[in-house]
């Protein structure tokens, strides 16, 4: 697939955001910044220290972030590829950004007495409440497990709707939001989720909820994703850097790009079909026309 390159020398970028004036916002993970992008320039919108990770344009305009709480970070043959929690880590958390001020409030950092780990991506629902998942925090030896949340943007409400992945990332939901898909890395399993109620997920018998659509053959993990229009789910991976395509039947096909590390696709443009990718190793932006139209995030710029 033929693309064009937005944006070089970004520092491991992430969770974009398409916007109608042609620019890109999205996140530095290791700048720990929420940044804007257009034209082969980048300008730093907010300065959130930690690991911003995720974001998306709420109901207010502002745009929530899922903040890891940051990685040790190596550079190895010219990649940049992060790590274990840093030293000095304290805790994930949900962030609110004002992109006309830049200015930035926690909203949440724990649901009840549990403190959250390493925030990832999240997604809006119609109702304006949006679920996240948490990977979970890596360490020398040992690693937090993951979840699956939802929440109110005001700050009224965060629950946890399931607990116990070996790591959940990328979130989107479906066209007619019955199901919410979490793409869980380092298995890669593509798991849904049917919706029951506000920040509720149909349980199984035994073990956390959720049931798994597909799995990928060899060493390959998922990372975040997108929604087509038509229902099929796009992951973004690694080691066999590119996006997989998932039905939701569990068929799956293969688009791959030059990165080992390829951590997000979103969708803009008039017809849906403008895909922004985010190349994380080498620190590119590109830009491709994607097959089919992309869904249309319920309070996205498009």
């Amino acid at each position: 697939m033929t693309y064009d390159i937005l944006c070089e020398d970004l520092q491991f970028p992430e969770g974009p955001i398409a916007m109608p004036d042609g620019s890109v916002i999205l996140v530095e993970i290791k700048r720990k910044t929420l940044s804007r992008v257009w034209n082969g320039k980048r300008e730093t919108i907010a300065e959130l220290g930690g690991g911003p990770n995720g974001a998306a344009l709420g109901p207010d305009g502002a745009v929530y972030v899922t903040n890891n709480g940051g990685f040790i970070w190596h550079e190895r043959d010219g990649l940049t590829i992060p790590g274990h929690a840093p030293e000095g880590y304290d805790t994930g958390r949900i962030e609110r950004v004002d992109l006309a001020t830049g200015k930035f409030e926690r909203v949440y950092d724990r649901v009840g007495a549990n403190t959250l780990s390493g925030p990832n991506d999240l997604v809006f629902d119609k109702a304006g409440g949006f679920w996240f998942t948490d990977l979970g925090k890596h360490w020398a030896r040992t690693k937090d497990k993951g979840a699956l949340y939802y929440a109110k943007p005001d700050g009224s409400l965060i629950k946890e709707a399931g607990h116990g992945y070996v790591g959940l990332n990328g979130i989107g939901l479906s066209p007619d939001e019955k199901t919410v898909y979490c793409a869980e890395t380092e298995t890669s399993k593509l798991w849904a989720f049917d919706i029951v109620g506000e920040g509720e997920v149909a349980r199984g018998i035994f073990g956390p909820p959720g049931r798994v659509i597909s799995t990928q053959p060899g060493h390959v993990y998922f990372d975040s994703l997108a929604m087509q229009a038509n229902g099929d789910v796009c992951i973004a991976t690694i080691f066999n850097g590119g996006v997989t395509t998932i039905t939701p039947a569990g068929v799956s096909s293969h688009t791959p790009f030059p990165d080992i590390i390829v951590t997000n696709i979103c969708f803009g443009g008039a017809d849906m079909r403008d895909a922004f990718i985010t190349l994380s190793s080498t620190g590119k932006l590109i830009k491709a026309r994607w097959p089919e139209p992309g869904l249309k995030l319920n309070f996205g710029a498009y």
